[in-house]
C-alpha cells in the first residue's frame, strides 16, 4: 500500500512483493506491477475499513510538507479512478463473453431482429452491452429509420448520424412529430400538429416535458434532409420511402431539393409541412417517376388553392405507377380530381377527405373505361361541398354493376351533405341515396355514411374563421333538379353517364380543354 501511494519516501519500510519464485501459483509472465497489484487486491475484505483510513492518515502525516500531502491525495484519487476504470472494462468484457455464450441467436440473426426495431428501441438495445452494441451498429439495422416522436426530441445531427450509419442499406426514413395514433384507412383524424399547440403532457416523463420547453437542440430545421442530397445524392438514390410529419421549419425550396435527390422513391407521405401542393407535385412528377403511393395532408385546411390542371396532367404522365393517392385538406375542383383519378390507370386507393370545392361531379362515368374502374377504396369524408345527388348517382352506378372492385366507401360528413340547389341547405338523412340497396346487392362493401342529426347542425357562417370563409367557393347551381326516379335508372340511361355538367366541369372548345380556375387565370391544355 505504501509503495503504491508514496514510493519516493525512503524513510518508509517497503513491503516485500511476492515473486513468482516465492509463490509458484503465479504465472511466470507476471511483471512487478502485476505482483504489486495482486498484493493490493489480496488485502482481506474482512479487515475493518477504518484500518485502511488509519493507514492512509499515517502516510499523510509522514509527508514532509503540505504540498506532498496534496500530491499523495491526488495520486490516490488517480490510482483509484484508473483501477475502477480497468475493473469496469473487464466486467464489460466478461459480461459480453457471457452474453455471447448465453444469447441463443448468432450475430446475423441478431442483426435481423434489430433491423425490425424502431430507431428508439434500437438505441436502447445498443446501450445494454457491447455485444448488442456491435450488432446494433450494422448498417442493416438502419435500413428503415423511424425518428417520429410525440414531442420534439430529434435534431438534424441525429438524422445525419442515422443516415450515415445506414450506408448503402438505407431504404426508408420517417421523421417528425406524430401526436396521435397512426392513421389507418377510413380514418379522417388529421395528423397536422404544431409544437405551439396545447397538448396534455400529464402522462409525459420529466425528460419529455423538458423537451417541450422549446429547446433548440431538439428542433428539426429545413436542412434536416440535406444528408439525402449530400455526397452527390448517394443516400437519396437508395431511398424508397419518405414520411415527414409536422416539421414546421421545412420550406418549399429545401423540400424540393430533397425530392430531387430521391429518384427511386416509391412511397411519399407529407403531413403538416408548410410546402405548397403545386410545387410539391411538380417536384414529384419531375424526379420521382417510380412513385406508387402519394399521401399529402395540408397544414392549413382549405387554404391551398395552388394546384393547376397542367400540374395534374404532368403528374399523371410522369408517374403512371401511382396506385394510392391521398390529397387531404386542399381546395380541389372536380375537374382536377377527375384528371387524377381517370389518368392513373393503376389507382386503387383514393382519399380526398376534408377537401374543399369537391361537389362529386368527378364521379360521373368514372366506373367505365380506363381510370377509376379499379378503385378499391374511396374516401370523401367531410368534403363540405359534396352533394347528395352526386353521391346518389355514384351509388346507382355501383348498383348497375360499375366499380366491381370497390370494397370501402366513406361519404360521412359532420355537417351533412350539400343539397342540389343550395350548398347552405344541408341533408342529414337523405332518402334519395340507396344505401340499403347497395349493402344488399354488394355485401362485401364497407360503406360508411355517418351524418349528424338535424338538431346538431351548426350554422355554416360560424364554422370557419374569416380567412377560411373568404376562400370557400360555392359550387354553381344546377339548372334542373334530378328526381328520385332518374336516380334509380340504369347507368346507361341516366344523366350520370354524361360528362356534361355545370360548375367546374370541363368543356371541349376548338381542340383545347378549357378549365375554370378558382382564380382569374385560365389554363389551356392541348388534347
Amino acid at each position: 500500500m505504501d509503495t503504491l501511494l508514496h514510493p519516493s519516501t525512503s524513510s518508509m519500510a517497503k513491503r516485500p512483493c511476492p515473486s513468482s519464485a516465492e509463490n509458484p501459483m503465479l504465472p511466470s509472465s507476471f511483471s512487478q506491477m502485476d505482483n504489486l497489484l495482486l498484493s493490493f487486491l489480496s488485502l482481506s475484505d474482512s479487515s475493518p475499513p477504518v484500518s485502511l483510513d488509519l493507514s492512509f492518515d499515517r502516510l499523510l502525516e509522514s509527508a514532509p510538507s503540505d504540498a506532498d500531502q496534496s500530491l499523495l491525495i491526488d495520486r490516490a484519487h488517480n490510482l483509484g479512478s484508473l483501477l475502477l476504470r480497468a475493473a469496469n472494462r473487464s466486467a464489460r468484457k466478461r459480461a459480453s463473453l457471457h452474453n455471447s455464450i448465453a444469447w441463443a441467436l448468432p450475430p446475423d440473426l441478431t442483426i435481423k431482429v434489430f433491423s425490425m426495431l424502431d430507431s428508439q428501441s434500437l438505441c436502447y438495445a445498443a446501450a445494454t452491452c457491447s455485444m448488442f452494441n456491435k450488432c446494433a451498429m450494422d448498417p442493416l439495422c438502419y435500413a428503415n429509420i423511424n425518428l417520429t416522436t410525440v414531442v420534439p426530441k430529434v435534431n438534424n445531427a441525429v438524422v445525419s448520424t442515422m443516415i450515415q450509419r445506414a450506408g448503402k442499406s438505407f431504404r426508408s426514413l420517417k421523421l417528425g412529430i406524430v401526436p396521435g395514433p397512426t392513421w389507418s384507412p377510413g380514418s379522417c383524424q388529421p395528423l397536422v400538429y404544431s409544437i405551439r399547440n396545447s397538448v396534455d403532457v400529464s402522462s409525459f416523463s420529466w425528460n419529455d416535458k423538458k423537451t417541450r420547453q422549446g429547446k433548440e437542440s431538439s428542433i428539426l430545421t429545413r436542412s434536416c434532409l440535406y444528408p439525402l442530397s449530400g455526397d452527390n445524392g448517394a443516400a437519396g438514390t437508395l431511398l424508397r420511402r419518405l414520411h415527414l410529419y409536422n416539421i414546421e421549419r421545412m420550406d418549399n425550396a429545401s423540400f424540393c431539393v430533397a425530392l430531387a435527390a430521391c429518384p427511386s422513391l416509391l412511397d411519399l407521405e407529407i403531413v403538416g409541412l408548410h410546402v405548397e401542393l403545386r410545387q410539391t407535385l411538380i417536384s414529384v412528377s419531375s424526379n420521382c417517376h417510380l412513385i406508387e403511393r402519394l399521401f399529402f395532408e395540408s397544414s392549413k385546411t382549405g387554404r391551398d388553392d395552388s394546384l393547376k390542371s397542367p400540374t395534374c396532367v404532368d403528374l399523371v404522365n410522369n408517374c403512371p405507377n401511382i396506385s394510392s393517392l391521398s390529397l387531404r385538406g386542399f381546395k380541389l375542383q372536380d375537374y382536377k380530381v377527375r384528371i387524377l383519378v381517370k389518368g392513373f390507370r393503376k389507382l386503387k386507393y383514393a382519399d380526398f377527405s376534408t377537401s374543399y370545392s369537391i361537389s362529386g361531379t368527378f364521379l360521373r362515368n368514372l366506373g367505365s373505361g380506363f381510370g377509376g374502374n379499379l378503385l378499391e377504396v374511396l374516401i370523401l369524408r367531410d368534403c363540405m361541398h359534396l352533394k347528395e345527388v352526386e353521391v346518389a348517382r355514384f351509388l346507382t352506378a355501383v348498383l348497375a354493376g360499375d366499380f366491381k372492385f370497390l370494397r370501402y366507401l366513406d361519404i360521412s360528413n359532420r355537417e351533412g351533405l350539400a343539397s342540389e340547389g343550395d350548398w347552405y341547405q344541408r341533408s342529414y338523412n337523405s332518402s334519395i341515396i340507396p344505401l340499403k340497396q347497395v349493402l344488399e346487392v354488394r355485401p362485401n362493401i364497407c360503406l360508411l355514411a355517418e351524418f349528424p342529426s338535424e338538431g346538431c347542425y351548426i350554422d355554416i357562417d360560424h364554422m370557419f374563421d374569416s380567412d377560411v370563409n373568404s376562400e370557400i367557393s360555392l359550387p354553381s347551381q344546377l339548372s334542373s333538379h334530378t328526381s328520385d326516379g332518374s336516380l334509380l335508372m340504369s347507368s346507361s340511361e341516366s344523366s350520370y353517364n354524361s360528362d356534361q355538367g355545370s360548375g367546374n366541369e370541363e368543356y371541349q372548345v376548338s381542340g383545347f380543354v378549357i378549365y375554370e380556375e378558382s382564380s382569374d387565370e385560365v389554363d389551356f391544355l392541348v388534347v
